[in-house]
């Protein structure tokens, strides 16, 4: 079954606002949509409310035993429900889940530069299976990106998460939704960039700071099987605009 995955990342997932318009874009789809969504500033805020300090190491969360707890309780509670709500109010067939419901998403514990990162992980398999049974049912999967390691549930940046479930289920694209349209050019978007392409405006400047990492990741997907990626803003998803990496 054809679909698209849309990844939304959690910095804007506390605005009504923003969250009334994603469903309503949501619900728009033509397609059936997967969506894999973060929660990285409300992790932080309640880390602090309980005394953790957040640390992070080459920009990945380090997850120690107490911030899981943090991580779980935010991303498949709070966070997570939340974003159900505001799609099934906007007559989306939403259903909450995690990388750990039904093994959906298996991980196994990360090691960056030789480094322990505790109950940080990185994806092993995704059994798309489940998915493509709930989006023939019209039913739109929510995931948090907790994942089921051997002992305990492992923590994964969302974005790997989304990029792993794009290429298990063959989705025809996946949505990374961000701050800007996608990557401009002499101030307007460009409509689409190759690998080489992207790699060139990054080594003259063109593309630079923030947008570095967003397109790295959509250009990461691409290595995973997916066939298009693209970077936009909710604009941008509800207009079909957006930058394709293909």
């Amino acid at each position: 079954m054809q679909s698209i995955l849309i990844k939304v990342s959690g910095h804007e997932l506390d605005d009504p606002a923003y969250l009334t318009r994603f469903a309503a874009a949501v619900q728009a789809q033509s397609e059936p949509v997967v969506i894999v969504h973060g929660g990285g500033a409300e992790i932080s805020a309640m880390q602090k409310v309980m005394g953790i300090e957040p640390r992070y190491l080459d920009g990945v969360r380090v997850t120690d035993a107490d911030s899981l707890k943090v991580v779980e309780m935010v991303l498949c509670g709070t966070v997570n429900k939340r974003l159900v709500r505001y799609l099934l109010a906007a007559g989306v067939d939403a259903l909450g889940m995690s990388g750990v419901d039904r093994g959906l998403v298996r991980a196994r514990p990360m090691r960056l530069t030789g480094h322990d990162m505790g109950f940080t992980g990185e994806v092993e398999s995704v059994r798309a299976d489940l998915l493509t049974t709930l989006l023939e049912q019209g039913i739109t999967p929510v995931i948090a990106p907790v994942s089921l390691g051997a002992e305990s549930s492992l923590n994964i940046n969302a974005d790997h998460v989304a990029g792993a479930v794009a290429a298990a289920l063959q989705a025809s694209r996946v949505i990374f939704l961000t701050n800007v349209e996608g990557v401009l050019l002499d101030g307007k978007v460009v409509p689409s960039l190759t690998p080489d392409q992207t790699q060139r405006l990054i080594d003259d400047g063109t593309i630079f700071g923030g947008m570095i990492p967003k397109v790295q990741t959509a250009l990461h997907a691409l290595t995973t099987g997916v066939r298009r990626a693209v970077i936009t803003n909710l604009d941008g998803l509800q207009s079909g605009g957006g930058t394709v990496f293909a």
